[in-house]
């Protein structure tokens, strides 16, 4: 199997990297120049980190040159899948944006898409040929890294799902069940509750599949510290991290994340590069 990483920081898999070089017209379009020397009968995954429009715009480029190169075989491997969280249309007037993404993705009639911990089933549900790899083996890491008992912390309902499957994996009972409010009109939060009444100094995990601009876990944090809770630990398997980290740093001890979706680096933050 060859490798086309589209992101050059992002290599996921030891396979070997096609080289190529890309560039972008003035016109704002992206263009990619794929090496000739290589067995094209080969299996090829094109590896990115979509974390923007134009980025898609490079893996569709990427196949239709690696196909008139004469590459039979493509799959494709996007960690962070985008508008995932789109998944619904909560007033008129707004895109199904998740479906949007898995259309065109899925045009490109690609053998296997790989996506990493998906925000929830909606996403894999749209798209053909794709394989999932939960958080599990991330926060079973975590885990490892923090180095003492933990009470796994589910921040909303939406969660509940994947953070019961996760201690069922893990082998690690002690979850806690949060919960929260949103204003579907303005997007403000509110409304953070624990539902337990004394967390008796137990150190907490907090587990979530996104953290854009921390707001979710800057709220719960202040309703787990009122619930005389320990130390504060964050894991998002994406961490886009829009509004930097200087609130965050005073609820948490450490975050830890993927690169997913972007590199990050700073003090309180530990990233785990990814390998499938």
């Amino acid at each position: 199997m060859f490798t086309l990483n589209l992101d050059p920081n992002f290599t996921p898999y030891t396979a070997t990297a096609l080289p190529h070089k890309t560039f972008t017209f003035y016109g704002g379009e992206p263009h990619i120049k794929i090496e000739e020397h290589f067995d094209t009968s080969q299996i090829v995954t094109i590896t990115h980190r979509l974390n923007s429009f134009n980025a898609l715009g490079e893996v569709c480029i990427a196949a239709d040159a690696l196909r008139r190169m004469g590459v039979t075989c493509i799959n494709l491997c996007i960690p962070y899948f985008p508008g995932a969280r789109q998944d619904r249309v909560m007033v008129p007037g707004e895109p199904l944006t998740v479906k949007v993404y898995a259309t065109i993705i899925n045009s490109l009639g690609f053998g296997k898409v790989t996506i990493f911990d998906p925000h929830s089933d909606v996403a894999p549900a749209l798209l053909d040929n794709v394989e999932v790899i939960s958080n599990h083996a991330f926060i079973s890491q975590v885990i490892q890294l923090i180095g003492s008992p933990v009470k796994l912390i589910a921040p909303d309902g939406g969660a509940l799902k994947k953070i019961y499957k996760l201690s069922a994996y893990l082998g690690v009972h002690d979850v806690t069940e949060c919960g929260k409010s949103r204003d579907v009109a303005t997007g403000k939060l509110g409304g953070f509750k624990v539902y337990e009444e004394d967390l008796a100094g137990a150190d907490c995990l907090i587990v979530d599949d996104i953290s854009d601009g921390g707001g979710t876990f800057t709220g719960l944090a202040e309703a787990l510290k009122a619930k005389n809770a320990g130390k504060l630990y964050l894991a998002v398997s994406h961490g886009i991290f829009s509004k930097g980290f200087d609130v965050l740093a005073q609820s948490f001890e450490t975050i830890f994340t993927t690169n997913s979706f972007r590199d990050v680096n700073h003090p309180v933050v530990r990233q785990i590069q990814l390998s499938f």
